[in-house]
């Protein structure tokens, strides 16, 4: 039952894949803020700081349609609104085109595209009624370069962009805006998930070279200093959150600014050389 002191003016908040890395961090930024933050994932015993911390846990799979309709009724329940959503589940898992089996390949549009674009459908109707609202998407700048043995999970993050830029404009007579916000390298799981799936499935056979050297390469990436802890991206997604009039897109941190630059000023030919080296 909804009681009056759960209907509080303090903004409402929904992070999925909040139980570590970009979401974690996220959530914990915006509890900092003094906002009412439910941060979803599969696992709840791994969201124990956040709870700690003041805020609430949702045990949601985005590729599971009841759990996160659940999830959003119980919110809007319990405060009547969400304010902002930040799509952030999601996971790279990279191999060659011709080795990852398709089944894989689906699993990644679920996770990055569909289970992102299904949560944002239930929480629009709220967000139209009040008048308000934010979709928050994490792509990647991985929706802006592409990199050998990462072509489905570039789609997928293609695929955010597109998306995104459409919904803004379908959205901006509703007074409800869409930003995406475009990681670069950031010390996360996400790292050591992409990498070793290379190996899994193309470290034998044709593209055995390309997969060791791509493998060698993140790991070297993710010990550097252009790598940036996860808080950063936090930072940016609680600015995007919390201006009056956010931005379209925020690349993070400055090597992602950097990387998306080059991109632009680039021609292909080019710029197929610079990515090529990752594989080498």
């Amino acid at each position: 039952m909804t009681t009056s002191s759960s209907r509080s003016s303090r903004p409402v908040a929904l992070i999925t894949g909040a139980s570590s890395g970009i979401g974690l961090a996220t959530a914990l930024a915006l509890l900092k803020k003094d906002w009412v933050v439910y941060g979803a994932a599969r696992r709840t015993d791994r969201m124990t700081e956040i709870e700690a911390a003041g805020g609430r846990t949702l045990e949601m799979d985005v590729t599971d349609d009841a759990s996160m309709q659940s999830g959003v009724d119980g919110i809007t329940g319990a405060h009547g609104r969400i304010d902002v959503l930040v799509n952030n589940a999601g996971y790279g898992s990279y191999g060659s085109l011709e080795e990852v089996p398709l089944d894989e390949a689906r699993r990644q549009f679920e996770v990055n595209v569909f289970g992102l674009a299904r949560l944002t459908q239930l929480v629009l109707p709220g967000m139209r009624a009040a008048g308000r609202g934010r979709i928050i998407n994490i792509s990647s700048i991985g929706g802006r370069i592409y990199e050998p043995l990462g072509s489905w999970y570039h789609a997928t993050k293609f695929a955010v962009e597109g998306l995104s830029d459409s919904l803004r404009i379908e959205l901006a007579p509703h007074n409800i805006d869409v930003v995406i916000v475009q990681p670069g390298p950031i010390r996360t799981e996400w790292n050591a998930i992409a990498r070793d799936s290379a190996l899994e499935i193309s470290g034998d056979g044709p593209y055995a070279a390309q997969a060791r050297a791509l493998h060698g390469n993140y790991h070297r990436v993710d010990h550097s200093p252009m790598s940036a802890p996860p808080e950063k991206v936090a930072a940016t997604i609680v600015r995007a959150a919390t201006v009056r009039r956010p931005r379209t897109r925020y690349a993070t941190p400055v090597a992602a600014k950097l990387i998306v630059g080059a991109r632009r000023a680039l021609p292909d030919r080019l710029m197929d050389v610079v990515l090529a080296r990752l594989a080498q």
